[in-house]
């Protein structure tokens, strides 16, 4: 079975070629020069105390957990504190002591939030409104920003939340494509 999805993977990215240039061209390439990296442990709870000052943050995104509209070490966002959220806003939130994601908001209800990456498939988490730290104003890619006010941003995003029964699939092909 392994062999056999290897196998399909190498033909999909041979076919999928062309798709992949276009891709490169108009999201870049990630920028690696210049960086300091800490552990997200020590990073984060810096990050979440600068957004309860009401300072803002701008911060590397690490992991390929939202996928597709946020890419590992490509795409930095920025963050603020807000009062109010909203299904669909991407936020940074403390999850368990220590343990920070920045997930996309699928669902509330009264205090209790719920979280996904945009690319998982099954899991979730829980927090409640006291736990967001800061919520996704820009995302930021090599050679543009993108505002998470963007109506076809929203719109992608909306129409990402009702594939997810064939999320699998689709990015399955993306990786294929990146």
């Amino acid at each position: 079975m392994r062999t056999l999805k290897k196998a399909f993977s190498s033909v999909l990215r041979f076919l999928l070629l062309p798709l992949s240039i276009i891709y490169r061209r108009h999201n870049g390439t990630p920028e690696r020069a210049n960086r300091k990296e800490l552990p997200n442990e020590h990073f984060l709870p810096l990050v979440s105390e600068s957004l309860a000052k009401g300072l803002t943050a701008t911060i590397w995104v690490r992991g390929y957990s939202m996928r597709p509209f946020i890419e590992h070490e490509r795409d930095r966002v920025k963050l603020t504190a807000q009062d109010e959220y909203h299904i669909g806003d991407a936020v940074l939130a403390q999850i368990a002591p220590g343990h920070y994601v920045l997930h996309r908001i699928i669902d509330m209800q009264g205090d209790r939030v719920t979280l996904q990456g945009d690319g998982n498939v099954k899991g979730v988490e829980h927090c409640t409104r006291g736990d967001i730290c800061g919520v996704v104003v820009e995302y930021i890619r090599p050679g543009r920003t993108i505002l998470a006010s963007d109506p076809s941003l929203r719109r992608s995003i909306r129409l990402w939340r009702r594939l997810r029964p064939v999320r699998r699939v689709l990015l399955f092909a993306y990786r294929a494509v990146i």
